[in-house]
């Protein structure tokens, strides 16, 4: 048993199944693909953490743990970049462990990065919700609490407790009908999503520009807020655990990767997605961060839209309100449609390892998508969106992402020594010294998250461990070519 947990899988062997297992429609360019990264990326992390994480750890320095944030993820998107390239495949990460660190570290990745994709979707909809709920009050259109906030909350000692909702109603419906759009095809979902990338990065240049006038460097001051004396409450702390929380605005990148396989040109066009999405994204997050923050005090950001509150406090920019929020509203829809879109290719990989029911591969004869992995992610998606409230949901997503990330840049390390003749079209620069930082730098954010955060990480991982030794170890198609 220890050692098919240790197995590798070939990259020779990864890449031949790409050519004789179910076809995905390879139709995606590096433009669409930048596309998907900044449909996942420029989401709830700009319109609704930045003013909760301003608001509990970091206050006007929220930019310096966006800052921090993004150079963890640029290591982890270096390495990506690099594997992606060699790799081709829809399972990201999951695939890369496989073939670095073996199949029990592959299981754990591969189990976590479901779990961070369909929390994601669940969080990025509660924002969505928030934002909705606020645009129709506008329009006087009043939903009741009940039908539109979690029944399930995080207490002060950490512990959970009922609120009396019922249900998340716009969050569960919207994950649904996303859910739909990633059933039909990837050409519609890539396109639907190119729109709303365009809509909300305009709008959040429209919102820098417009709100620049109105900046007011006395809500700067302090810039770091004193420690309350518990850790992650503002002081160095803080920010360490506000990049540790809104690193999971970063995973767009992943989702790119998920879709190799119906990428054109893969070996240029993913790594070429990966680091233009990263990019671009980060320079949007730290502006608007910037803005936000010098238009109202961060103590007045810890709502479920925080954008909105910063207009409010100035009604000679009424008319950016509504413009504002509608494009946060598109701008998280295209992340939870992304996040739908990807975690079904890494039940897929999973799945054709015969780690997980081969149903779970199976592609749509029409439409040619992996219909039931998208069905499943849709429905534990819509359980979790209606449940939970954002802060729960955010944390267990960067958890999941953060060690994803840790698996990928040790991975391109262990293959540079494992395999240095293999072709690589996308090479990380000094390796060494890029895979190391970017473990250590991800692996330590962990470390920042609150303590009840790892406790679910641990059940989930249990969870994930009993399914693996009660099918996928018995099942695993490498344990089975390896028998006699």
């Amino acid at each position: 048993m220890l050692k098919q947990l240790v197995a590798r899988k070939s990259v020779a062997t990864i890449n031949r199944e790409i050519e004789t297992g179910p076809r995905l429609n390879r139709v995606l360019g590096a433009r669409t693909l930048t596309a998907i990264g900044l449909g996942s990326m420029i989401g709830s992390g700009i319109f609704v953490l930045t003013g909760t994480v301003a608001a509990n750890h970091t206050g006007p320095a929220i930019t310096l743990a966006f800052l921090v944030a993004a150079i963890g993820c640029g290591l982890a998107a270096i390495c990506y970049a690099e594997l992606a390239a060699l790799i081709p495949v829809s399972g990201s990460a999951y695939s890369y462990t496989y073939a670095t660190l073996g199949e029990g570290v592959a299981w754990f990745v591969g189990w976590n990065l479901a779990l961070e994709y369909m929390m994601s979707a669940a969080t990025v909809a509660v924002g969505w919700s928030g934002y909705v709920v606020n645009l129709l009050e506008d329009f006087g259109v009043h939903l009741p609490a009940a039908l539109t906030s979690a029944p399930v909350a995080k207490a002060a000692d950490h512990s959970l407790q009922a609120t009396g909702a019922i249900v998340n109603l716009p969050a569960v419906l919207i994950v649904a009908a996303l859910t739909w759009i990633c059933y039909r095809g990837i050409r519609e979902s890539a396109s639907m999503n190119n729109i709303m990338v365009i809509i909300k990065v305009a709008i959040i240049v429209l919102f820098i520009v417009a709100g620049l006038s109105y900046v007011d460097t006395a809500n700067w001051h302090p810039y770091l807020p004193e420690n309350t004396g518990e850790s992650g409450h503002f002081g160095a702390s803080g920010i360490m655990m506000g990049a540790a929380i809104i690193y999971f605005a970063y995973i767009g990148f992943d989702t790119a990767a998920t879709t190799a396989q119906e990428a054109r040109n893969p070996q240029r066009d993913v790594p070429a997605g990966i680091l233009g999405a990263l990019v671009i994204s980060t320079v949007l997050y730290v502006a608007m961060a910037a803005v936000m923050t010098g238009m109202v005090s961060y103590t007045k950001l810890d709502v479920a839209a925080p954008v909105a509150v910063a207009l409010d406090e100035h009604p000679s920019l009424f008319w950016l309100g509504l413009p504002v929020k509608i494009g946060a509203i598109v701008g998280m829809t295209s992340v939870i449609l992304m996040s739908i879109l990807g975690q079904p290719r890494i039940f897929m990989a999973m799945s054709r390892d015969g780690l997980l029911p081969e149903q779970l591969q199976k592609v749509h004869p029409r439409h040619h998508t992996p219909h039931v992995g998208t069905l499943v992610t849709g429905l534990i998606a819509v359980a979790f969106a209606g449940a939970f409230p954002i802060d729960i949901l955010g944390e267990l997503v960067s958890i999941g992402i953060l060690l994803a990330f840790t698996a990928v840049c040790a991975g391109v390390l262990i293959l540079r020594y494992t395999m240095p003749e293999a072709a690589r079209p996308f090479r990380v620069p000094f390796a060494p010294l890029v895979c190391t930082a970017g473990v250590l730098m991800c692996l330590g954010l962990t470390l920042f998250l609150p303590h009840d955060t790892w406790v679910r990480l641990a059940i989930w991982t249990g969870i994930g461990f009993a399914i693996y030794f009660g099918y996928g170890y018995w099942n695993s198609r490498l344990r089975k070519s390896a028998m006699p």
